[in-house]
């Protein structure tokens, strides 16, 4: 992880990057629509839950699984094939990140072998913990040079710092370095991009932007696509101001993305349509 200089709060610095304001910004307006929309003063569990439906979907669709909304919903089986397992491997992730919120503060360490071992969902002795020297990863839409293990450690251990530190940064600024940090370490042998999403909605649920998780993230990153998601990423890891710029906006577009799809099944239960 790079920022742009010395500050006691490195975050709150890339907060203050060109565009970033900007986003954070159009951000809070676009969860504030959601948060103010009738249907969630009566029915927000119904959103909550479609949410999450619709983000574990998006999140699958960037793990080489993109299935039609419908066929998430129906299907009961997730053991058939590689993509099956990776809608279910998705699906639990969502159900697993809000009984992670009270820890992740304290050890979020913990939380990320936690959500590594949902997804998983193996005895395998290379599951919950990050790999070690020579362990190969399989995550093979993300082509960028693999870290060593004993750089992943490092960098794991300064974003635990900065996370349990707390600090002035926007949550689209904190969420964003936590899920780029994420894909860009790769710290466990499979199913680091399922767990870099769901790590990014534990942080803006926590934080308060999202707290009933409404606002899925993983919707508009699907949405936007695997290309610009990968070329954003390309962002973070150069570690420029710019590139840095680049992956939170991205990840900013994302939110508001998610917000409009909640928006809208808010309208389509005002309606009487869902």
């Amino acid at each position: 992880m790079s920022t742009t200089g010395a500050s006691a709060d490195p975050l709150a610095t890339l907060g203050s990057l060109p565009g970033v304001p900007e986003s954070v910004e159009s951000v809070r307006k676009s969860v504030d629509r959601v948060y103010g929309h009738r249907i969630m003063r009566r029915r927000s569990n119904e959103i909550t839950a479609e949410a999450a439906l619709r983000g574990a979907r998006g999140s699958a669709s960037l793990s080489g699984a993109d299935w039609a909304l419908e066929e998430v919903r129906r299907r009961t089986d997730f053991s058939g094939d590689d993509e099956a397992r990776v809608v279910g491997a998705s699906l639990r992730l969502t159900a697993e990140a809000g009984q992670l919120l009270s820890i992740w503060r304290q050890s979020p360490l913990r939380v990320l072998a936690r959500l590594h071992l949902v997804a998983a969902a193996g005895k395998d002795d290379r599951v919950g913990r990050p790999r070690q020297e020579g362990e190969p990863v399989d995550e093979p839409l993300v082509e960028l040079p693999l870290p060593s293990a004993a750089e992943v450690h490092g960098r794991l251990e300064g974003l635990s710092e900065l996370i349990i530190a707390g600090g002035s940064a926007p949550a689209l600024v904190t969420a964003a370095i936590v899920h780029g940090e994420l894909l860009a370490l790769r710290p466990f042998t499979s199913h680091n991009g399922l767990v870099a999403r769901t790590a990014e909605r534990i942080v803006l649920v926590g934080s308060g932007l999202d707290p009933k998780s409404v606002c899925p993230a993983e919707v508009g990153h699907g949405e936007l696509g695997r290309a610009a998601y990968l070329a954003a990423l390309e962002g973070y890891v150069s570690g420029t101001p710019e590139g840095m710029a680049a992956w939170i906006a991205h990840c900013g577009k994302a939110i508001e993305l998610g917000a409009r799809e909640s928006t809208a099944v808010c309208e389509a239960l005002q309606r009487g349509a869902a």
